[in-house]
């Protein structure tokens, strides 16, 4: 067989040759990333970053001493000072018991968030403060952006 007597060429043939061969390096690729966060649960993590976020704020302005501006945090109002009775259900002195140095953690130094899920139009998080036994169990509502103790406590494992 010469030059002269090639085969014809088939562009249609070319085209599909090249589509199933991207469709399969992404379809690897898609599988692979896939497996990987399946297997460390991130998707799901991914989704409560904000809300972790709020939380490692709040515990920032704790463990900073600035109780004021944690109640901020807490009531996603900044300004809560100008009208402190829209709060008297939780007013700031029960706040201070609850997260100052007299509360049942003593002085807040470390916090950690050691699962999260969403539970309704909020997610729950369990909070470890200072390296304790059990954690603390919070929730963010997914609108008002407040924090509140949650009633849910999710299964943190053995």
């Amino acid at each position: 067989m010469t030059l002269l007597d090639a085969p014809q060429y088939n562009a249609r043939r070319e085209r599909l040759k090249r589509n199933l061969t991207i469709t399969g390096i992404v379809l690897a690729v898609l599988i692979f990333f896939g497996t990987i966060f399946w297997y460390l649960d991130m998707p799901w993590q991914l989704w409560h970053l904000p809300s972790e976020h709020r939380i490692n704020q709040f515990f920032a302005a704790v463990e900073s001493g600035n109780l004021q501006n944690a109640y901020g945090i807490w009531n996603h109002d900044p300004n809560w000072q100008q009208h402190p009775t829209q709060y008297a259900p939780y007013d700031f002195t029960q706040f201070q018991k609850d997260w100052g140095q007299a509360s049942d953690y003593g002085t807040i130094k470390s916090h950690k968030i050691i699962v999260a899920k969403s539970v309704g139009n909020g997610v729950v998080m369990g909070v470890d403060i200072n390296n304790g036994k059990t954690p603390l169990f919070l929730r963010v509502d997914n609108k008002t952006k407040t924090i509140g103790f949650s009633p849910v406590e999710l299964y943190t494992g053995p």
